[in-house]
């Protein structure tokens, strides 16, 4: 009693660590969106790029102060929401985030804040041609992957042609490489203002909702959640913010009503198809993307064997102009990404040439590998003892007969597992033509994985798929190299 009455500093040390803790700000709210999309989503702020607005960005803040909370915002992929909420990057996905069956049989998702209309976008001039889905039979229809109107292009008997991005379908449309382009309405008007003569059918093809996602086991924050935006909607809130962007129309009021009277609602629509059946159904699709990768890959590979021994031979027998000619091509193909090479071949030509998007892609890897495939071959002819080259010219040979029954060879198969290597690596970078609208294995796969909101099996079937396309190369080139190896003595 004595120590604490001359002591009373020792109360407070003991007192004062817990009082924080009893005043703590709450955590804050973190949410997933994906600024690429641009607005009236989520986008970065013209005036401070270290901040986003958009129409989803003021709904999120909402949300976080219904809750007592600050929103904090995380920069995801759009494909990647529903697998990042569930590994827990954040507790909530917003950017225009769609209700679908899939979804809410994998995930927790709050009841829909917008309703949105899937429309045909065409060309002016074929205002009056291309009505309808079923005008468009034959015809090449562009839409983002896994979402909404992909499924319903599915079902239809046009060219689906999908994208990673909601700007180069509207482009290619400009420029004649589609005929239609089926996307939500917000999408279409954005892009409507930006390029011109394109025309939006005023007959809505599909109605659909936006919801805010979160991790399947996470149903009591998406409760609370609820309550907010069903308070948000009768004060008025998601009015003003809707009216804010431009996206405020005469079905909202409506939505609004019916969300509120509980005739609308995440967990009212049909249910989702089974796993099983959906993977099923996706096998055939896997199938048929491989063979456009093998297709894809074997030419690629030819191209640039072909133009890397042209190359490799004019670096070694050509004169200094030719050689640094080359030397430059080879360089400023290494040294740039095979995916800048892409675009530019794809959209950066499309002012002079409209390649097909297989072309592009057949030409980006082939004419990228063909600086690497040079370098291979380049070696392999410099690494020919030149004993066996002065001889061959002793004995009368030409140049020409040197390299063919003399070093060609011998560099061959100095190069063979090199080339294979650079075989197999081409097969797996035959992903990253998806970005130009070409739907091979990887791509394919990323739309089956997002429909059932999971990667386990979709990535093991893709996973089997290349090593089923990739062992027998690897097997090939070893029997190869058995068979053409060099005597020991």
């Amino acid at each position: 009693m004595l120590l604490v009455r001359r002591c009373p500093f020792l109360i407070l040390l003991a007192v004062l660590p817990a009082v924080p803790a009893l005043h703590a700000a709450p955590p804050p709210l973190r949410w997933g969106g994906d600024a690429e999309g641009g607005a009236p989503y989520v986008e970065a702020d013209p005036n401070d790029p270290s901040r986003v607005r958009g129409f989803d960005v003021e709904v999120a803040g909402e949300i976080a102060r219904g809750l007592g909370r600050r929103a904090e915002f995380v920069q995801v992929a759009f494909n990647s929401i529903d697998q990042s909420v569930e590994r827990g990057d954040f507790e909530i996905g917003m950017s225009g985030v769609e209700d679908t069956p899939a979804r809410r049989a994998a995930h927790a998702v709050t009841i829909p804040y917008y309703e949105f209309h899937e429309v045909l976008t065409v060309r002016a001039a074929d205002g009056d041609r291309f009505r309808t889905l079923a005008d468009l039979r034959g015809h090449r229809v562009g839409t983002l992957g896994a979402t909404i109107a992909y499924e319903i292009l599915e079902g239809q008997r046009v060219e689906l042609v999908s994208y990673d991005d909601d700007v180069h379908p509207y482009e290619d449309l400009q420029q004649g490489r589609l005929d239609a382009v089926l996307l939500d309405n917000i999408i279409a008007a954005r892009r409507v203002r930006r390029i011109p003569g394109l025309f939006i059918e005023p007959l809505p093809v599909a109605t659909g909702h936006y919801i805010a996602v979160l991790a399947h086991d996470n149903t009591a924050l998406r409760d609370r959640i609820d309550d907010v935006l069903r308070a948000r909607m009768r004060d008025g809130t998601l009015e003003r913010i809707d009216r804010k962007w431009g996206i405020w129309d005469r079905y909202q009021q409506p939505f609004f009503a019916s969300v509120l009277s509980g005739k609308t609602s995440a967990a009212a629509q049909p249910a989702a198809p089974q796993p099983r059946k959906l993977v099923l159904a996706y096998i055939p699709l896997l199938l048929r993307a491989s063979v456009v990768t093998v297709i894809l890959s074997c030419a690629a590979m030819a191209l640039a064997i072909f133009v890397g021994i042209g190359i490799a031979s004019g670096r070694v027998y050509g004169n200094l102009a030719v050689r640094a000619a080359l030397t430059t091509y080879v360089e400023v193909v290494r040294g740039t990404p095979v995916l800048l090479q892409l675009f530019v071949l794809y959209y950066g030509l499309s002012v002079v040439i409209r390649l097909p998007a297989f072309l592009a892609a057949l030409l980006g890897l082939g004419l990228n590998y063909a600086a690497y495939e040079s370098e291979i071959y380049r070696g392999a002819l410099d690494a020919v003892p030149r004993g066996q080259l002065e001889a061959a010219r002793i004995l009368g040979l030409t140049e020409g007969q040197v390299l063919r029954f003399v070093r060609g060879p011998q560099a061959f198969r100095l190069a063979l597992a090199p080339m294979t290597n650079d075989f197999v690596a081409l097969l797996k970078d035959s992903s990253l033509v998806s970005v130009i609208t070409v739907v091979e294995l990887t791509k394919q796969t990323q739309i089956f994985a997002t429909n059932i909101g999971s990667w386990v099996v979709p990535g093991l079937l893709c996973a089997a798929l290349y090593l089923a396309l990739s062992l027998p190369l690897s097997r090939l080139a070893r029997t190869l190299e058995v068979r053409w190896k060099a005597p020991t003595s």
